[in-house]
């Protein structure tokens, strides 16, 4: 992988168009330079090798109420004068918004974060290559129905970004992150079955090849001779990949953005218990056992720890700059944004607070019920507004608190607002996922599980 650039080079490109503006203009700046390596190997050889680098600087000018962006995917000097004076003619075409302005300073303080490890660049190809293959490997030889991987791949990425604005935000930061995943195919009696399994860091070395390969080995061969069970109302467990997707539907409602678009359950309810008791959510990018944690969020300003439900109470809705002043508030540090795009609001490291149970436990206390180990489009079957959800789902039968036969094919339905208040038990086992919520075990009562 080729080296990115330093920040204090992306600060200076950003000061520059900074410094173009004109009279009445508010200018935003965010460039970024990143470099990916992606490894794929499939049949002891490997299938696909890229390393690439990108880069690109993002241009929002704001005057008279109205606002206009424009993206370069390059650092050219020139091109990118032209991108500024393409989002001053997209500013004559907007529609004229009176709550439009860049975020200003707030007085938080930036959390200084270790997010960078130089192991991610110093690692050898061979060296990133030799991990895809052993993965493949050590899922092969992890179990005797262990019949093929789909994937075993191995991806790295390092990035530095750097914001400007007229406003007086200058901040820059530069991380790494690496992980490793495999799908897994396992066959018994007729039957075939998938599973996956993954491990992450942020630097090459800290990658788990072994725990990587056993979960996929666990989780496709645990499923070997699933049936459709009997349609019932019953507790279920959630695994805790299955939790962190339902976080991130749940966090996706509590965003300013969501209450302003009327896709909000939860609007008009601050204060009001939403949840049951034992529920604590937070969402922390300053945490830097988050996969996507970072000290600034999309605007510049600084990231912070916000609970946005606390033992069961709606506490807070997260904000960028703009959300704010629609609502009336201030910015939680949640502007979440792409390079090539304008900032929106979103939570961005989301965790619930763990309990004292590992999954064992929590399955002897349900007696009988349903473990869910992996659910399919949860996100169309979610309505933001009613809560309404219906997903397919797959998993384990319970029974005398113990694991037992393997379930598919049904589908389990609730409302969000049903399943917070009918959470039961919150598990300890807390694991930070490659995406932007962690997972832990759930207990919950009285959900509703259809199959034959």
């Amino acid at each position: 992988m080729t080296t990115v650039a330093s920040t204090e080079e992306l600060l200076e490109i950003g000061d520059r168009i900074a410094g173009w503006a004109q009279d009445g203009e508010e200018v935003e700046v965010v460039v970024s330079v990143e470099g990916e390596t992606d490894v794929r190997a499939y049949g002891g050889e490997i299938e696909a090798f890229s390393s690439a680098k990108s880069m690109g600087a993002g241009i929002r000018v704001i005057a008279n109420q109205r606002q206009g962006f424009a993206y370069a995917g390059t650092l050219d000097e020139a091109v990118l004068a032209e991108t500024l004076e393409e989002a001053r003619d997209n500013v004559k075409f907007a529609t004229p918004d009176e709550y439009l302005g860049l975020a200003e300073p707030d007085g938080a303080e930036y959390v200084s974060l270790d997010l960078y490890n130089s192991s991610v660049l110093d690692c050898a190809p061979e060296q990133k290559i030799q991990l895809a293959l052993d993965l493949e490997q050590a899922v092969l030889k992890g179990d005797s129905r262990i019949i093929g991987v789909e994937s075993a791949d191995y991806s790295d990425s390092v990035s530095s970004a750097a914001i400007v604005t007229t406003s007086g935000i200058r901040y820059g930061e530069t991380d790494t992150a690496c992980y490793i995943s495999a799908y897994s195919l396992a066959h018994e009696d007729d039957d075939t079955q998938t599973g996956f399994g993954y491990s992450i860091g942020r630097d090459p070395q800290e990658l788990d090849v072994e725990a990587a390969a056993q979960d996929a080995v666990h989780r496709a061969t645990r499923l070997l001779g699933a049936k459709k069970p009997a349609s019932q109302r019953t507790q279920v467990l959630l695994d805790p990949w299955v939790t962190a997707q339902l976080l991130g539907i749940i966090g996706a409602t509590l965003s300013g953005e969501a209450v302003i678009k009327g896709r909000s359950l939860f609007a008009g309810r601050l204060k009001q218990q939403i949840a049951t008791s034992s529920i604590t959510l937070v969402d922390d990018p300053t945490n830097p056992d988050a996969f996507t944690a970072g000290e600034a969020d999309g605007e510049g300003l600084a990231t912070r720890r916000n609970v946005l439900i606390e033992s069961g109470q709606l506490q807070k809705f997260v904000h960028n700059s703009y959300t704010a002043r629609r609502l009336n508030t201030t910015s939680t540090g949640s502007a979440v944004r792409g390079v090539a795009s304008t900032p929106t609001a979103g939570c961005q490291a989301l965790s619930l607070l763990p309990g004292t149970k590992s999954q064992a436990e929590l399955c002897a206390m349900a007696g009988d019920g349903v473990l869910i180990q992996s659910v399919s489009g949860l996100h169309s079957g979610v309505n933001p507004v009613s809560g309404d959800f219906s997903t397919g789902a797959e998993g384990l039968r319970i029974k005398d608190g113990s694991p037992a036969e393997p379930l598919k094919e049904f589908t389990i339905a609730s409302t969000i607002q049903k399943l917070l208040l009918n959470i039961s038990q919150v598990g300890n086992d807390l694991q930070w996922l490659p995406m932007r919520s962690a997972g832990v075990s759930l207990l919950i009562d009285d959900v509703t599980v259809s199959g034959d």
